[in-house]
């Protein structure tokens, strides 16, 4: 039998599947990515009486080859908080999903192991730009404050590192970082031990200093629309930048796109953090759309479509727009 652990290649991705491995340490294929390359289960080349784990990838999106799978015989467990659409009802299936605005995978692995590798859920979380949610499992388990800001650190630059459009774009690729972790239950340890935590934290900040020096290109009473030059520090820069930005201004929207290889934009964005919601809503309604509520993205929107975008936008979280979502 052969095992396929497949995850999203961003901080949520890996410290949901480090945690489960460290529970449950087994040899497996690594299928992964950047953060965008979400059509995973694709590319998994299972046969009956194989299995799969599945971390933090929108089944929706995935549907298709999720039913293949299922159909070959081959048994998988599905660790996710996108939005999913309907759950097959299947025997082969362990589907543990949820969608609210206030979990990540890595809380919902942590939650199914009964906290027994907290501190890695506490990285993913803020990786996953949850805070709130991260300070409460870390006042839990009794960190200190300088404690947390380490785990802060690490969770962010470990999700600086999947953004991209191509793996050529990062630091470093994610099934090499996911194994770079694999001797680390502790993830203290891990950030005093291994140099490549220094690397992505130095070139998260020169990112970031390159994308504060950008302005809006469309500002809205409810939020506002970055434009980044087409140059791999801001294809990097785009989620975090997107969380900076989300962070910095609670209240508000934000879009921030980046030119890609098709010509066309990538976009990431932010629902306002007093509102979470409206996010995945607004970017379903193009092409190759998804996400959740609070944080989603575009993988491709043909240039032609950027009016319709900054129109729906607008739409979406105008304060009429926002009381709909929230309500929805």
């Amino acid at each position: 039998m052969t095992h396929f652990d497949v995850f999203n290649g961003d901080a949520d991705g890996i410290c949901a599947l480090h945690q489960l491995r460290l529970a449950n340490p087994i040899a497996s294929s690594l299928i992964t990515g950047v953060k965008r390359d979400v059509t995973l289960l694709a590319r998994v080349p299972a046969r009956q009486g194989d299995a799969v784990t599945v971390l933090d990838i929108s089944l929706d999106t995935n549907r298709e080859a999720l039913l293949e799978l299922l159909g070959r015989g081959v048994e998988v467990e599905y660790f996710d908080h996108h939005y999913s659409g309907a759950i097959p009802l299947h025997p082969g299936l362990m589907a543990c999903i949820e969608t609210a605005p206030t979990v990540c995978t890595s809380l919902l692995v942590n939650r199914h192991l009964g906290g027994k590798h907290a501190l890695w859920a506490i990285v993913g979380a803020f990786g996953d730009h949850l805070p709130d949610a991260a300070h409460q499992l870390a006042r839990r388990h009794a960190l200190r404050a300088g404690q947390t800001h380490q785990l802060r650190e690490l969770g962010e630059s470990i999700n600086y590192n999947a953004y991209g459009d191509a793996e050529a774009d990062l630091r470093m690729p994610p099934a090499r970082l996911y194994e770079a972790l694999l001797p680390y239950a502790d993830p203290f340890q891990f950030i005093v031990a291994a140099p490549i935590t220094r690397a992505l934290h130095d070139g998260r900040r020169q990112d970031m200093e390159m994308a504060m020096q950008q302005r809006a290109s469309i500002a809205l009473p409810c939020g506002a629309i970055y434009v980044l030059p087409d140059l791999a520090w801001a294809r990097r820069v785009r989620g975090v930048f997107s969380n900076h930005l989300a962070s910095s201004h609670p209240r508000l929207a934000h879009a921030v796109l980046t030119v890609n290889a098709h010509g066309g934009y990538t976009v990431s964005v932010r629902a306002p953090m007093a509102s979470p919601y409206g996010a995945d809503k607004l970017c379903r309604q193009f092409e190759s759309g998804g996400g959740r509520e609070a944080a989603a993205g575009i993988n491709c929107l043909a240039r032609d479509r950027l009016p319709q975008f900054m129109r729906a936008f607008e739409e979406v979280f105008s304060v009429g727009g926002a009381a709909q979502n929230a309500s929805s």
